[in-house]
């Protein structure tokens, strides 16, 4: 192929998620269904907190972000992997290919610091609810927000330009559904060594801190919980808590598994199965544990639909 962009392809061949004929047909459709939840769960939250002025607090503000990341993150490689899944040649170019690792990482990283600036929320207001008010004005949320779309921009910067600065000769099939960071150093005949080294500083950081504020934050929560002197108040607050942890170990678990150990140790097959988790389950569970059991949403749902049949 001729030469682009510094690369000697001008596009990239993608496997997809298995190679089993007999895989495709069901898996397009579970993944289609899983992608439309994702878009209408995640679209539904942001109208609703978007309408409705009892939602206009710092958690929904969060929340809508979230929401909005999700939206957009699921968009990034869902579409490209469901026309792979039923389409003879899965082609990417070399430009749509570096595009979609931007973004992947954009909002992947995004996610993780939104997250934590909702594991600080909760822990300001179950913590210290006298100091509420003044820890989470909208100055210090739309602070933590910028924050998050700044270290998101940054690390999408770094991963991209590190690949653009490799050279890929010969092979050009990507053993992966889209354009992850590991199966293209793979098909790279430069060294890796500089990129390999980016990746575990930026990934490091940007799994290694959020994570453990998170946990230091329910931490504390959980040990607020424990002083609650009702039961029903504390198996409520622990069912809450606990669905959180579990959305949120899911995503920092298996971004962990996948970018915090050297690629010669990964298999690609293990790291297909574990990108799933993070581009494909999380941002469909999120508006569900997030709203599903929460009533401030179902009110807004019940005067939502009033509005309408006025």
């Amino acid at each position: 192929m001729a030469p682009g962009n510094g690369s000697f392809m001008t596009q990239f061949i993608l496997v997809g998620l298995t190679d089993q004929p007999d895989l495709q047909l069901p898996l397009f459709f579970l993944f289609l269904v899983m992608y439309m939840v994702t878009m209408l769960g995640n679209l539904g939250l942001i109208f609703l907190i978007g309408l409705n002025s009892h939602l206009h607090t710092p958690m929904y503000f969060f929340l809508f972000n979230l929401s909005l990341i999700d939206f957009f993150y699921s968009s990034v490689f869902t579409p490209k992997m469901l026309i792979n899944f039923i389409s003879k040649k899965n082609t990417i170019s070399y430009m749509g290919c570096m595009t979609q690792l931007y973004f992947f990482s954009f909002f992947g990283i995004s996610e993780c610091y939104v997250l934590t600036s909702m594991a600080y929320d909760r822990y300001v207001a179950i913590c210290n609810p006298l100091f509420y008010n003044i820890a989470m004005s909208p100055k210090v949320c739309s602070s933590l927000m910028l924050s998050s779309y700044l270290m998101a921009f940054s690390g999408a910067m770094a991963h991209t330009a590190c690949m653009l600065r490799l050279t890929f000769c010969d092979a050009n099939t990507i053993n992966h559904y889209f354009c992850d960071i590991y199966p293209l150093l793979q098909l790279s005949c430069t060294s890796t060594y500089i990129n390999e080294l980016e990746v575990f500083i930026v990934v490091g950081i940007n799994i290694i801190v959020p994570s453990l504020t998170i946990f230091v934050s329910y931490g504390f929560i959980l040990s607020s919980i424990l002083h609650i002197r009702s039961t029903e108040g504390r198996s409520k607050a622990f069912s809450t808590c606990s669905s959180h942890i579990i959305a949120i170990s899911l995503f920092f678990g298996s971004l962990a598994f996948m970018y915090l150990k050297p690629s010669s140790s990964l298999s690609m097959d293990e790291g297909k199965i574990s990108s799933v988790f993070y581009t494909n389950t999380v941002p469909l569970l999120n508006p569900l544990i997030y709203s599903l059991r929460n009533k401030d949403v179902k009110l807004a749902v019940r005067k939502t639909l009033s509005r309408r049949r006025f």
